[in-house]
């Protein structure tokens, strides 16, 4: 979402590196392309000019004079404003004293609601809530069948007297829901309304009764992200017509410019409290403003990636992966349940977007094939349990059956097998406290900037000297890095039968 804006910002604090000091000049000519910047990623002019003006003040004040390091000062600045903009400090969820909890959601039709409506209840679920969905959006075809689908697949139990398309009354439906929530003692309700293409009066007039009807203690402005300008206009008039007390950012994984997100928390005055980044209901999670002002400015967001490895990955194996790697040998086995795990933490992209310097590596990641990592798996599966724990007995008739059974190539299956070579070897240097000493290698990642691991890419190997054997067949088989085994010694043909 932020890509172009985080480039921009990138290039325009490289001009700073180096200065030992910053004049008036050189900070001036930095806001204006920090300005452009903005107002090219459709961030709300009004916002835009209070906030360079905040950092211009605080710029050319004695916190960047007299620091050591000017130009990282002026970079601290713009990421604490970056925060401040996005709303300052997260903000949790209100839930009620007296339970049932009421979250009233709110917002265009197409923005999102009603997927957003079970990503919510999946949350909640997974914080030991109870919830309950409303199905109060009557207008658009088929909301109510889509809220039911989604409660089935959460384990969510939906409320949906009506049929919706149409017909039915949705403050009488949110009313009664209150009543069987209360008395089947659900923790929280969520309320889904209905949208419209455009802010009209029926819309807000009907959001409105259901506020009345329902007295929720949360009202979530629902916000497609890759609205630009006119994200500003809708929440404003949301805010005057129904009330907003917290907004949640759908669609942040969007190739828009993503302005949105920067203008929304300011001119409504309420938080941002949750984004929604894909189709997937795990796709979601709280919304953290230095988190965001960190990955915007290119600096990386290790702390949603350590929660999210905390989440996902099993301690217990960890810790016995960890012991047995300074005892014993790394195995395809043991990667492949690693990647499970990895896996599990959802899109391989957006995690390395989280990491520091990612917005360097914009290239590589767009050309990441996330089908790598399935064909890396139907690889491994392929193998015997034997094959797996000694990679050695792979001679050409396994890799060729490897490589029927998985889909791929006997080159695909070979360039796994180097590359996990080499991985095993560094992982068993650092379990010993090591250091290896292999520049631009990554042992999980494919290659070019980002590594020669066995996941996806080109491994960049330096030249080997060619075989010296003297039988022709052998000679070219160990030159294309296929190993030839002794049938003697092994019991099984070599390389695509060739003898020594």
């Amino acid at each position: 979402m932020f890509g172009n804006l985080s480039e921009r910002l990138s290039d325009t604090f490289k001009n700073l590196r180096g200065r030992g000091r910053l004049s008036p000049a050189d900070i001036d000519a930095t806001l204006r392309d920090i300005r452009r910047a903005l107002l090219e990623a459709d961030v709300s002019l009004e916002v835009v000019k209070d906030f360079t003006g905040k950092v211009r003040e605080r710029a050319l004040g004695d916190e960047v004079s007299k620091a050591l390091n000017p130009a990282q000062q002026v970079v601290q600045i713009v990421n604490e404003e970056l925060t401040t903009i996005l709303g300052g400090e997260a903000r949790k969820l209100s839930f009620a004293k007296n339970p049932p909890t009421v979250i009233l959601l709110a917002g265009l039709q197409g923005s999102g609601k009603t997927t957003l409506a079970g990503k919510l209840a999946k949350w909640l679920k997974e914080q030991n809530h109870t919830p309950l969905l409303v199905a109060a959006d009557l207008q658009r075809p088929n909301a109510v069948n889509q809220l039911q689908v989604l409660g089935e697949r959460t384990g969510v139990p939906v409320f949906a007297p009506e049929l919706g398309n149409g017909s039915g009354d949705p403050v009488k439906v949110s009313k009664d829901a209150i009543a069987f929530a209360k008395k089947s003692q659900f923790s929280v309700v969520i309320v889904d309304t209905a949208g419209r293409l455009g802010v009209d009066q029926e819309m807000m007039q009907q959001a409105a009764s259901i506020r009345d009807a329902v007295g929720p203690d949360e009202i979530l402005f629902v916000v497609d992200s890759m609205l630009g300008q006119d994200a500003v206009n809708v929440a404003k008039a949301f805010k005057d017509g129904v009330g907003i007390s917290g907004i949640v950012l759908t669609k942040l994984d969007g190739d828009s410019r993503g302005g949105a997100a920067l203008s929304v928390a300011t001119v409504t005055g309420a938080p941002i409290l949750f984004s929604s980044t894909g189709e997937g209901l795990d796709a979601f999670e709280p919304f953290y403003p230095d988190r965001m002002a960190s990955r915007i400015l290119d600096m990386g967001d290790i702390v949603s990636l350590i929660e999210q490895a905390q989440k996902n990955f099993d301690e217990e194996e960890s810790k016995r992966l960890a012991e047995k790697l300074a005892t014993e040998s790394f195995t395809l086995q043991d990667f492949l349940e690693q990647m499970q795990q990895l896996r599990k933490m959802g899109n391989m992209k957006s995690l390395l977007g989280m990491l520091p310097g990612a917005g360097q590596m914009k290239k590589q990641l767009e050309e990441f094939d996330e089908s790598e990592i399935t064909r890396t798996e139907a690889i491994i599966r392929s193998m015997t349990p034997v094959e797996r724990q000694q990679p050695k007995v792979l001679n050409g008739s396994r890799r060729m059956r490897i490589a029927k059974g998985s889909g791929t190539s006997v080159t695909e299956v070979n360039q796994l097998v180097n590359r996990f070579e080499q991985a095993a070897k560094v992982m068993k240097t650092m379990a010993k406290g090591g250091m290896p000493n292999i520049p631009g290698t990554n042992p999980v990642l494919g290659g070019g900037s980002m590594g020669g691991g066995f996941i996806g890419g080109k491994k960049k190997d330096k030249k080997k000297k060619g075989s010296k054997s003297g039988n022709p067949a052998k000679r070219a088989a160990e030159n294309a890095g296929i190993p030839v085994t002794n049938e003697k010694t092994s019991g099984s043909g070599s390389a695509f039968g060739l003898g020594n």
